[in-house]
C-alpha cells in the first residue's frame, strides 16, 4: 500500500520557514535539510529555491520568523524604560525556550537580516527612548550580548554530551584543588536539592536585573567612554 504523500500547499517564503520551523520542533534540528522539507510540503527539492536561497537562507529565514514571535511590550520606554527591557527580553527568551535548537541556530548567525537588526533597533530604542545617550546605548547593547536574544552565555555547553568516559592525557583534576567551586556547588545542591543544574530561567532575570542596575546608575551619573573607548569620565 502507498504510503499517503503529503497535501500540496501553494508555496510561499512565510509557508517554507513556518514548515521548518515545524519539521525542526518536531524532530530536531538534524532533521532539516532541504529534500526533507520539501516532503513535508509535498514538493520537489527545486521548488524551494524559488523562495530559499540554500541552507544559509533558511536558517536565517527560521530566526526572522522566532524573532517575529515576541510580542510588542505594551509599556512605552520613556515610561518605563526598565520593565520595557525586561519584558522585551523576556518575551524573546520565552519564544527560544519553546524551540530547544533556537538557540543553537542563533549562535550559527552571521548575516543581519532585516528582522535581526528590527530586533536589535527595538532594544536599542528602549534606552535611546528613555534618555541614554548613543555612547552608553552602545555599551549596554555590548554587555546585554546574548540576552538580546533570550540566552545567557555559558562557560560550557554540557548539552552537547557529557565528559564521562573521554579519555585525557592531563589527567582527572583533584577536586581538593577547587575549594571554592565546590562550596558554590554545595551551596547551590542543598538549596535546590531536587535539581540536577542551574536554574537558567533564573540567573538569565538575576543577571539581566543586576545588569539594568548597573546601567540605570551610569545613565543617572552622565557617563560617557572616553574618545579612544577607554576609561569613563562623568559629567
Amino acid at each position: 500500500m502507498d504510503r499517503a504523500r503529503p497535501q500540496r500547499v501553494a508555496l510561499r517564503r512565510q509557508t517554507v520557514l513556518d514548515t521548518a520551523v515545524a519539521l525542526a520542533d518536531a524532530e530536531g534540528l538534524g532533521a532539516l535539510s532541504m529534500r526533507r522539507l520539501a516532503d513535508a510540503l509535498g514538493v520537489v527539492p527545486m521548488a524551494l529555491y524559488k523562495h530559499v536561497a540554500d541552507k544559509e537562507d533558511l536558517l536565517d529565514g527560521i530566526v526572522g520568523t522566532l524573532i517575529d514571535q515576541v510580542p510588542e511590550t505594551t509599556v512605552r520606554p520613556a515610561g518605563d524604560w526598565r520593565l520595557a527591557a525586561h519584558e522585551t527580553l523576556t518575551a524573546m527568551r520565552a519564544v527560544v525556550m519553546s524551540h530547544p535548537w533556537a538557540r543553537r541556530v542563533i549562535e550559527t548567525r552571521t548575516r543581519r537580516t532585516p528582522t535581526v537588526l528590527g530586533h536589535m533597533e527595538r532594544v536599542s530604542q528602549i534606552f535611546l527612548g528613555a534618555g541614554f545617550s548613543p555612547d552608553l546605548t552602545h555599551h549596554v547593547m555590548h554587555v546585554l550580548g546574548s540576552r538580546i536574544w533570550g540566552f545567557s552565555p555559558e562557560l560550557f555547553d554540557e548539552s552537547i554530551g557529557s565528559s564521562a568516559g573521554r579519555r585525557s592525557t592531563s589527567g582527572d583534576p583533584d577536586p581538593d584543588d577547587y575549594p571554592g567551586i565546590l562550596a558554590i556547588a554545595a551551596d547551590a545542591r542543598s538549596r535546590r536539592p531536587e535539581a540536577s543544574g542551574c536554574d537558567e530561567d533564573f540567573e538569565f532575570a538575576f543577571a539581566l536585573e543586576v545588569i539594568l542596575d548597573g546601567v540605570a546608575r551610569l545613565h543617572q551619573e552622565g557617563w560617557a567612554s572616553s574618545a579612544g573607548g577607554g576609561e569613563e569620565a562623568r559629567s
